[in-house]
């Protein structure tokens, strides 16, 4: 049974995780502070950790910078809506990801499942014959190697990474180009297309699915 450490000082956030959670077979542990929670973290073992943003005593941006001075544990952030520097400074500081309140219950399992099946093996990313290595940015399918434009390449890991979610357009558009581009959303539509056509020349397989009046995703093969 996976292990989920909640850092929550919401009771009512809390409670409701708690009763989801554990409906889906997960053991819960809560705290709610950031000194305690802190605590527990560096002191047990855990699977997971949800991780609030506004805590009282250690916000949760300091116990991530701590955390992440002792262990790896994968760290979720949960951020209020709108908190963009929050998000930034969370990911720079080791979170594996984050999601905004108020969610669905069903994005943040799929959140936690990435999170837990570990597709980052190695620095790794793989999808059947296929590998991306995020630090020489090569893509490989069997021993051939793929070409890619940095952009192509961020959005595809970033499709990977998030795989079996369906992305927005503007979710990836927020997450590959940045909050700073105001263009076309159609520029992802350009870019998935380019994408598919190099990798269908090879795979022989649609990699990349679209999802009708939503976006993209990879599904696991």
């Amino acid at each position: 049974m996976e292990r989920i450490l909640l850092i929550e000082d919401d009771a009512a956030i809390a409670r409701y995780l708690e009763l989801e959670l554990k409906h889906e077979g997960f053991e819960l542990i809560i705290e709610n502070d950031g000194e305690n929670g802190l605590n527990r973290a560096l002191g047990e073992r855990f699977d997971v950790i949800l991780l609030d943003v506004m805590l009282p005593k250690i916000s949760g941006i300091e116990v991530l910078r701590r955390l992440r001075k002792a262990k790896e544990t994968p760290v979720i952030l949960l951020t209020a809506k709108g908190e963009v520097s929050d998000k930034v400074t969370g990911l720079d500081s080791g979170a594996n990801d984050y999601i905004t309140k108020p969610f669905f219950i069903e994005e943040l399992l799929a959140r936690i499942r990435v999170v837990l099946r570990g597709k980052v093996i190695n620095n790794s990313l793989q999808w059947g014959e296929l590998t991306i290595n995020p630090d020489t940015y090569q893509v490989m399918v069997s021993d051939q190697e793929i070409g890619f434009t940095k952009k192509e390449y961020d959005l595809l890991y970033y499709l990977l990474v998030n795989r079996n979610i369906a992305l927005s357009r503007e979710n990836i558009i927020e997450n590959v180009w940045g909050y700073e581009y105001y263009g076309d959303t159609n520029i992802v539509d350009v870019f998935i297309k380019n994408i598919r056509r190099k990798l269908e020349a090879i795979m022989h397989v649609r990699m990349i699915q679209t999802i009708r009046g939503i976006g993209y995703v990879i599904k696991d093969n």
